[in-house]
């Protein structure tokens, strides 16, 4: 028996045409009662676009979920068994969801009210994010404490990997650490395409919008340990207050991927994308890693996995 660790991509992982072969084969997932859940044609956006619509934060996050829970559905291998789950962002939610956790449904209107809520805070006033290359948590840590200091806005968002660390802030902000960060010691700066400063106090607005859906959603017991992006520890029964506060906190995924490790024999990417196989690879070497992006790789990719075991 194998035992893995399941994790789901965030976003950024989607692009158009994503999931063309799973639409017809879990339409109780992604056809009618999920375009009744979220008011508009899951199968248009994701295979028709066009790719600003899907890019756009209340489009992609509610895809990408249901995709990579779709997806999730794929892997029957009787040969292995979950151990541990993690998801990068809105990937929380699918793990939650692959769980058991969420119903998949209810899940769906979260995340839709997610993306929603993020997008109305983001439009506020205008925000980014930007990846560090090179920097660790400490040295990013630095850098967004010297900006507070001079009144400015930006701190750190994601821990994703060593040497991949992202911050977030208001505009000039990322301007800021784009013109100074080779100064700063950090070898470069790269402004990301997000809509805003997701995972800083920017998104309080969305917190609050957020918290009113949670407190009406049921959530049932883990099937296997879901380790939370805040925490990098797995989910305590306050879900609900995890999942608001995750939208204001740091995303500990790196963090994750370590504690996760001694319970697994291998990490299997689900969903669209290979973004969290790549971090896996970076922070946890020794621990395999596949990836499970659709039906022809769920056939295949866990096969050496299990021969491996056996």
């Amino acid at each position: 028996m194998t035992n893995i660790g399941i994790l789901f991509p965030g976003q950024g992982a989607q692009f158009v045409g994503m999931g063309a072969e799973l639409f017809d084969r879990h339409p109780d997932l992604l056809g009618t009662p999920a375009d009744a859940v979220l008011g508009w044609s899951l199968r248009s956006a994701c295979l028709e676009g066009p790719e600003e619509r899907l890019t756009s934060t209340e489009v992609a996050q509610p895809a990408l979920y249901a995709l990579a829970l779709a997806t999730w559905r794929e892997i029957t291998d009787d040969d292995v068994e979950v151990t541990a789950a993690a998801g990068h962002s809105l990937g929380e939610y699918t793990a939650l969801a692959a769980a058991g956790v969420l119903d998949p449904m209810d899940g769906l209107a979260l995340v839709a009210a997610r993306g929603r809520a993020m997008a109305a805070a983001a439009a506020i006033e205008p925000s980014g994010m930007a990846a560090l290359i090179g920097a660790d948590e400490a040295k990013a840590e630095d850098v967004c404490r010297r900006r507070r200091d001079e009144a400015g806005r930006l701190w750190v968002a994601n821990v994703n990997a060593p040497g991949q660390v992202v911050v977030a802030g208001g505009a000039t902000d990322i301007e800021w650490a784009i013109a100074n960060g080779r100064d700063l010691g950090i070898r470069r700066v790269i402004p990301l395409k997000v809509a805003g400063a997701f995972h800083t106090p920017f998104m309080a607005p969305a917190a609050a919008d957020l918290a009113s859906a949670l407190s009406e959603t049921t959530f049932g017991d883990p099937a296997f340990p879901v380790f939370a992006n805040l925490t990098a520890a797995p989910h305590t029964p306050e879900v609900a207050t995890a999942l608001a506060d995750q939208l204001t906190g740091r995303v500990r995924f790196a963090d994750s991927l370590r504690a996760m490790a001694p319970l697994v024999d291998a990490f299997v990417h689900v969903g669209p994308g290979d973004v969290t196989a790549g971090m896996a690879k970076r922070t946890v070497p020794d621990t395999p890693v596949v990836v499970v992006d659709g039906p022809a790789t769920a056939a295949t990719a866990l096969v050496p996995l299990t021969e491996e075991s056996s």
